[in-house]
């Protein structure tokens, strides 16, 4: 399948269980758990799963988002606070036809979804090429995991069925969030190195430039070659200088 549902610290069994289902239901094999914080074996997960329990005992466990994502060309991540920075929120009606014209061309896609207690970091949620909120009040925005997780696979198979487009042309596939990361990290060196960036300052003014170049969609390629011209930087900084 060229889906994932990857949960980011997952606390609650039932929560597991419950998404496990809901895989199963949508048809959805792969279910990826970052550090989890229960054992996704539990009883009560078991029980809550029902039919889903394939998916459950196959359930693939990474150390870190960024390694749960790393073979994803389409990320894509729910955040349902109000503290997010200027990351630039969508809908889900937004992002559904975005990532099943991607599933239609054989990209694969990760839905990532955060912890029950608050969610996914600023830093995780740049992470994403995209981040969508829920339609929730402002005054309690935040859903049930498992809730969160129903309502966007729903709107993912609606928009499944209105997209027939079987002709529809192959898009540049963005590069993999690994990438994005290490040319941002060599571009953050050089920039400290130089002095246009700052220590106290680096983490806020690069989270702008990660940013940017997310909702870019650069692509492999892409990264490929700005990742050598601050290499290439870097040198010439180096070399003169006293």
């Amino acid at each position: 399948m060229t889906l994932a549902v990857v949960l980011v610290e997952p606390a609650g069994p039932l929560n597991v269980g419950s998404v496990a289902r809901l895989c199963a239901n949508y048809n959805i094999q792969d279910l990826r758990l970052v550090a989890p914080r229960c054992d996704p074996a539990d009883p009560e997960a078991v029980r809550m799963a029902v039919h889903g329990d394939a998916v459950l005992q196959h359930a693939s466990i990474f150390p870190s988002l960024l390694d749960a994502v790393a073979d994803c060309q389409q990320v894509v991540a729910s955040c349902g606070r109000i503290d997010h920075g200027e990351i630039p929120l969508q809908s889900p009606e937004e992002i559904a036809p975005w990532i099943q014209m991607g599933r239609a061309q054989g990209l694969r896609s990760a839905l990532v979804f955060g912890r029950e207690d608050r969610g996914l970091s600023n830093e995780e949620l740049l992470i994403s090429h995209r981040v969508f909120k829920l339609h929730t009040a402002d005054t309690y925005p935040s859903l049930n995991l498992s809730h969160a997780v129903a309502v966007v696979l729903h709107e993912l198979e609606r928009e499944r069925r209105l997209q027939a487009q079987p002709d529809a042309p192959v898009s540049e596939i963005p590069a993999s969030a690994p990438e994005l990361d290490g040319c941002l990290r060599d571009a953050e060196e050089l920039l400290l190195e130089v002095g246009f960036l700052l220590e106290h300052t680096a983490r806020a003014r690069m989270a702008k430039v990660k940013g940017l170049v997310q909702r870019a969609l650069i692509r492999s390629d892409e990264v490929a070659l700005l990742r050598g011209m601050v290499r290439q930087l870097r040198w010439a900084a180096r070399r003169n200088r006293p």
